[in-house]
């Protein structure tokens, strides 16, 4: 399995943005990046800078948002979506970017229900939970 390094992580987006704004052809998942990139022009400049990028630091503390967990979250849910992995994924984020009617605020609470799986694993110890996370995800297209 490929696990990149948070630098690689922060070299793909970066490379992906100045490529979408350079109209350089781009890899399949560097297109779906550029798509997210385009949703958050609060990240641009931090993307703009591939230097800064990387010396960058996003503590709680700090109160900054780090731009490439956020668009790494959405390029995680487009490819669950895509595969329907968890079963069931696809239909749980239509129905919930129906009702929001919009896929961007769709994904934005989709990624609270990540982030609670995640840190329920981390707390427990035991595997990440796919019937609990697509369980949040239902439950939030439906209330």
């Amino acid at each position: 399995m490929f696990q990149p390094s948070q630098h690689d992580v922060r070299r793909f987006f970066c490379a992906a943005f100045a490529k979408q704004h350079a109209g350089e052809p781009m890899s399949a998942m560097e297109t779906l990046a550029a798509q997210w990139i385009a949703e958050h022009p609060e990240y641009h400049a931090e993307l703009s800078d591939v230097d800064a990028a990387l010396a960058a630091s996003y503590s709680v503390e700090e109160g900054r948002s780090n731009p490439f967990l956020h668009l790494s979250m959405h390029l995680s849910i487009s490819e669950q979506c895509s595969i329907d992995q968890p079963s069931g994924i696809r239909q749980a984020v239509e129905l919930l970017a129906a009702k929001r009617n919009s896929l961007h605020e769709a994904h934005h609470e989709v990624m609270e229900s990540l982030g609670e799986m995640i840190w329920a694993s981390q707390r427990s110890g035991l595997p990440p939970d796919p019937h609990a996370y697509l369980d949040s995800v239902r439950r939030r297209a439906t209330r």
